[in-house]
């Protein structure tokens, strides 16, 4: 029963159109019609959906029950997908659950004593675990393609899914948290050692970047280090410097 509330919660604040349209004209500018399109943690498929609305090819990845089941039913045909998480390697590995607020459920092992720890987090619950089938970021450009953009939000294992991808990518984004800023870092340095990126946040759903212009990492470092505790979430986008 708490699963299925924890779904209805996450329609309710996701499949909200106030979040939906700005997303949508966002991704627009992003993608063109035909580009390929992964989504790494695809939740309720609402980015799913609008990569789908902006012309491209999507290919999604949901492990969690009861959200994989759901979008079985309900995503379009033509979107791709994978009922599975992306990882350093294929494997089956131990999910950390949060029933009543499944967007923080976890592969990374310390994420839930970690996040716990902050204000933000103070009230959620890791109450179950689930065993989940992991494939990589390698493995599915070899079977679908290169993308053009690779969205990855799977709270605290974005490092582990880079780990599993052994060339640049046009174009990324990882959820950024304020209050665990080291997280990110790890994942600029990551990026950084497969190619030269230059980044840029959008907070929030704000479906707009932060700046004006892509920086570099160091800029964007000193960025995450100065943002104060309990300051909004968003996603940070990464662009290969050789990249349209």
């Amino acid at each position: 029963m708490r699963n299925w509330l924890g779904l209805a919660r996450s329609l309710a604040i996701y499949n909200n159109p106030l979040r939906t349209l700005p997303l949508r004209r966002f991704y627009r500018s992003l993608l063109s019609p035909g580009d390929l399109a992964f989504d790494i943690g695809a939740h309720v498929g609402t980015r799913a959906r609008a990569m789908r609305g902006a012309g491209a090819r999507v290919v999604a990845l949901e492990p969690q029950e009861p959200f994989a089941s759901f979008l079985r039913r309900t995503l379009p045909r033509d979107i791709h997908l994978i009922e599975a998480a992306a990882g350093p390697q294929e494997t089956v590995a131990e999910m950390a659950v949060s029933s009543l607020h499944p967007t923080v459920s976890s592969l990374q092992p310390d994420f839930a004593a970690t996040a716990g720890a902050t204000p933000g987090f103070a009230h959620v619950k890791w109450d179950r675990r689930q065993q989940v089938r992991v494939t990589t970021l390698d493995r599915l450009i070899a079977e679908h393609g290169m993308p053009a953009y690779v969205k990855i939000d799977v709270e605290g294992f974005e490092l582990d899914v880079l780990a599993g991808v052994s060339r640049p990518l046009p174009l990324v984004s990882v959820e950024y948290l304020p209050d665990l800023p080291d997280q990110t870092v790890r994942v600029i340095e990551r990026l950084q050692s497969l190619g030269a990126y230059r980044f840029n946040p959008v907070q929030g759903e704000a479906g707009r970047f932060l700046w004006s212009d892509w920086r570099k990492a160091t800029d964007t470092v000193a960025w995450l280090r100065a943002l104060p505790p309990g300051s909004r979430s968003g996603d940070l986008y990464a662009r290969l410097q050789s990249a349209k």
